[in-house]
Order: structure tokens, then sequence, then C-alpha cells
């Protein structure tokens, strides 16, 4: 069964709307939420980043939504703070939460003063972090001496079961070395043909778990109109990982997107204002073999997304998705 989720993006919209927009999304028929997990937005045009985990709890609380968080452990967040917000989240809502943990930006990482470390450096960190995290929310204690310390670490607030760890993956080779530790994955919407990579290489590994695709969306009444959406608020967005991972700040981001051209936009983000053909797109993505589909409408006006995926989106890409899958439809 696909679920369809809204994305909530901490970067675009302050906590009381984006609040708001979530439980809105449940209302008009969304199955599951995500959220961003952000010191600074990727533009000084987002202009907004609040603390999820404070987020996360209100809304858990004032919906019924499940919900999950793309995070970072090993340098903002030290692991064994993750692993006890982790483990109230899910002891304050059974079955409700997962988190998925990547690698990590500068952008939000540099703020430490610590070295950046290089690609290779941030995987092994983000290994032994999953594990230490993975061992604290089994009750135990952890002492580890690596990229991080822990210095006899427990978590006493446990939840009866272990909120599920996903792992964040962009690439096809970072999606295979997640497969050994991850109890699923999410990636981010890309050429069907990377997709198709991104998911063969994570399960042909051995990788186990649902799978979920977060789809960056620019939804208006016409072209014009989403395309404007689009390039305004995402285009900061479009730099490949070996340039993003870098970049330290918001101004960096927009000094740099001012070389994107207008056409990559559109390879990024669905800029769309026919449903039928939306939801075509979506089922195409699914049918790679997605579990899950997070949407995410890049505008900071989030009213006449929701109003559009009530009355029409969600029906439609169901629609089509079951068509693409073989009835897999939540």
């Amino acid at each position: 069964m696909v679920t369809l989720g809204f994305h909530s993006s901490h970067e675009q919209i302050p906590p009381g709307p984006l609040l708001a927009a979530a439980r809105r999304a449940q209302d008009v028929g969304f199955d599951a939420a995500m959220c961003s997990d952000h010191l600074a937005p990727w533009s000084e045009r987002q202009g907004e980043s609040g603390f999820a985990w404070s987020w996360l709890g209100a809304a858990l609380a004032t919906t019924d939504l499940p919900f999950g968080v793309v995070t970072a452990p090993g340098q903002r967040y030290h692991p064994v703070i993750l692993a006890q917000a982790i483990a109230t989240l899910g002891s304050m809502f059974p079955g409700r939460f997962w988190a998925a943990l990547g690698s990590g930006e500068a952008m939000n990482e540099h703020v430490t003063g610590d070295r950046w470390p290089t690609k290779a450096e941030r995987d092994e960190r983000l290994r032994e972090c999953a594990g230490i995290i993975r061992a604290l929310l089994a009750g135990e204690e952890v002492t580890h001496h690596g990229h991080v310390t822990v210095d006899r670490a427990r978590v006493w607030s446990l939840p009866d079961v272990a909120p599920r760890l996903i792992g964040a993956a962009v690439t096809p080779r970072t999606a295979r070395r997640h497969a050994d530790w991850a109890d699923g994955l999410v990636t981010v919407n890309q050429p069907v043909e990377s997709l198709r990579r991104v998911v063969g290489e994570y399960r042909d590994a051995g990788g186990r778990g649902d799978l979920a695709l977060q789809v960056h969306v620019a939804w208006a009444d016409d072209d014009e109109a989403a395309y404007a959406v689009a390039h305004d608020q995402w285009r900061s967005n479009l730099l490949p990982p070996s340039v993003s991972w870098h970049l330290e700040t918001p101004e960096q981001f927009d000094a740099v997107a001012d070389l994107v051209r207008p056409e990559e936009v559109r390879g990024t983000v669905l800029v769309e204002h026919d449903a039928q053909r939306l939801a075509d797109r979506i089922a195409e993505m699914v049918a790679c073999g997605f579990d899950a589909v997070y949407l995410h409408h890049v505008g900071q006006e989030q009213d006449a997304f929701l109003d559009a995926a009530g009355e029409t989106l969600l029906p439609r890409i169901r629609e089509a998705a079951a068509a693409t899958t073989g009835g897999r439809t939540a």
C-alpha cells in the first residue's frame, strides 16, 4: 500500500503556520507527514528555520498522522541527545514516529566550529552514530571512542518499541552503504533511472524495510505561476551534492544559485498545473519500488496546494499509482 504524505518544510514556513498546514494536510486526506531539520534555510528568500524537535511534539499531539524527520547526528547533534529525543517521541506517540539519519550539510553543522569532515569521514561517523543511537534505544549503556565520543550514556525513558532508524540517501552509493544498518530508506525525486539505481543498490545490498520518496512540487493555476514559485523558492537546492554539502550560509547558496539555468528548475521540481499529469509523473516514480511518497509543495503559501490535494491531486495520484503498481495504494 502506497502511503501519501505531506512534507513540512521548516526552512520556508514559520513554525505556527507550518503546524496549521500539517493539521490541514490530515483534514484533506494525507496519510502521513515528515519534516526537515535545519538550522538555516537554503536561501535568504525562504527566511525561516524552526526547531524541528519542539515542533514535532506539537504536530504529533495535535494530529493523528505518523511523522518522520530527516536529521544528521554527529556534529550539531550529539547522538546521545538525538537518541533521547527519538525515545521520548517514540514513548509518547507509539508507532507514529521515525527518524531518518543522514551525514548532513556544512550549512547546518559549521556552527559548532569543528572541522567539516570529508564525505568518507561523515559516512563513517553516521554509521557510528546509528549504532550508538540504536544501542541506547535498546536500553544499553554506551561508551564509545571514534568519530564521536560517548561516556557511559544511558537513555532512561524508553518506548516499548524503538522508532525506526531510516537511512537518508541521494546517491546509489550512499543507499548501498545504508543497507546493513537502516530500517528503510528515504530519498528525493530525481530522474526515474536514477531512482531505480538508488532502489536497486539498497535492495541488492540486502536493505530492508520500506522505501520513501520526497517529491518537490510547484503547484499553481498555470504553468507560469507554478514555475515562478519553483524558481523563487527552490533554485538554491539544485546544486549537486558535491557543492551543496560544503556551502556554509544561505548567502552562499543564493550566490551560486544565480548560475542555475531556468530549465534545471524543472528537472528537480515537478512544475505543474495539470492534476492528471502530476499524478502520472508521481506514479512513474512510485513504480520504482517506493512504499511512501511525501509531497513537498515548494511554495511558502500552502493553502491552494492543500485545497487542490484534497479535491483532485490525492485521488488522482492514488488511482495512477494503483494502475502502475497493481493496486498498491493506501
